[in-house]
């Protein structure tokens, strides 16, 4: 058999959610099935060896440059001329990108679809193509992997697509999140938070990750409390900031607000180690993998009740109302003031952790390449 899957995706070195999914459920995948020729699209500019395996051919792809025009010509000249040269059994897309114009057997991977729910979150060239093409994509293709059953319930709807047609694949966990030995839980909170500890937050500053609200219960957190403790915000400012500026230049307490940018593997795997509980309180997830990372790292988790969340984090961490400042406040104050509410919360997560794993996340992918095939 031979499978080819779009990795254009992996275009630099800074992954993100998306990034680090691919390459960990597609090493694993070619891995478990070295009977299979994988071959992988990827951008001129991907250098790395994720998928350097003998059962594996690499092509760099033009183009380089990201822009909607370029997706329709990537999708409909470049992709589709490569399917009809080298006729693949399958074509696995990991953006969720397809060719309409193929008439290959194709599955995308389609984590969320937040674009049709809340389009104004994206720029407007995104936003068309987003909205326009998605759907379609979503009637092509031969069948569908998504990571939650809140997708998959939440794509059969939007697009009237057969709910069997949609595969829930999950996520796994990255190995290097592990708990800190606290000596080492000191020195990091040295380094990141004065020595004292700390509420934390990862992910891009994007709308849907409601950093305001976030902020803003910390500050009621911090007034009712006088705790002396402080929020930790990672992650890569790449949208409009004037919010999240605005909320923090007007919060009281903002010399115990630290944004540390975006963190590098060994770093963020530190820092999440050290921090009193992950904060983590999106107003939509298609997965939330800071939350089995955070239970991983044996850190109590403070989450939202909405979208997949309640579903990733089943009953072992403090879910909170995204929309309500007082509701998070308040798991603040929990967690901060009961330690045993935090142990108990570590102890769920462990368990709650098993249920994720890249090994898994490969079996379930090529369960669905397998049902395509039939």
């Amino acid at each position: 058999m031979n499978i080819a899957i779009n990795c254009w995706i992996l275009r630099n070195k800074k992954l993100d959610g998306i990034g680090y999914f691919t390459i960990n459920a597609i090493s694993q995948l070619i891995k478990d099935h070295p009977e299979i020729h994988f071959q992988i699209l990827c951008d001129k500019n991907f250098t790395e060896d994720y998928f350097d395996f003998k059962n594996v051919s690499k092509h760099h792809i033009f183009p380089p440059f990201r822009h909607p025009l370029l997706y329709l010509y990537y999708m409909e000249f470049v992709v589709s001329s490569f399917l009809k040269k080298y006729k693949p059994d399958i074509f696995l897309s990991m953006e969720g990108f397809l060719s309409l114009s193929a008439s290959c057997k194709q599955i995308p991977v389609i984590y969320d679809i937040n674009f049709e729910h809340k389009p104004k979150d994206l720029k407007l060239k995104n936003r068309l193509y987003f909205r326009f093409f998605y759907k379609r994509f979503a009637h092509k293709a031969t069948r569908i992997a998504t990571i939650s059953e809140y997708s998959k319930a939440d794509i059969s709807q939007f697009y009237k697509v057969d709910p069997k047609k949609i595969d829930n694949v999950s996520c796994g966990i990255n190995s290097n999140f592990f708990p800190l030995e606290q000596s080492k839980i000191t020195e990091v909170r040295e380094r990141w938070s004065d020595g004292k500890p700390y509420f934390f937050f990862v992910g891009s500053m994007h709308p849907r990750k409601n950093i305001k609200r976030l902020l803003e219960a910390f500050n009621l957190f911090k007034t009712k409390s006088g705790a002396d403790i402080k929020l930790l915000l990672a992650g890569s400012i790449l949208w409009s900031k004037t919010e999240i500026e605005e909320a923090y230049v007007n919060s009281p307490f903002k010399e115990d607000i630290v944004f540390t940018g975006r963190l590098s593997d060994e770093e963020l795997q530190q820092v999440l180690g050290a921090a009193l509980a992950l904060s983590f309180v999106p107003i939509f997830e298609g997965f939330g993998l800071p939350i089995v990372e955070a239970m991983q790292s044996g850190v109590p988790v403070i989450c939202s009740d909405v979208t997949s969340m309640p579903e990733v984090a089943g009953n072992a961490a403090y879910m909170v109302d995204p929309f309500n400042v007082d509701s998070i406040s308040a798991g603040m104050e929990a967690l901060y003031n009961k330690e045993e509410l935090r142990q108990e919360l570590i102890k769920l997560g462990h368990v709650q952790k098993q249920k994720f794993s890249w090994k898994r996340t490969a079996e379930l992918l090529w369960n669905c390449i397998a049902k395509a095939m039939t």
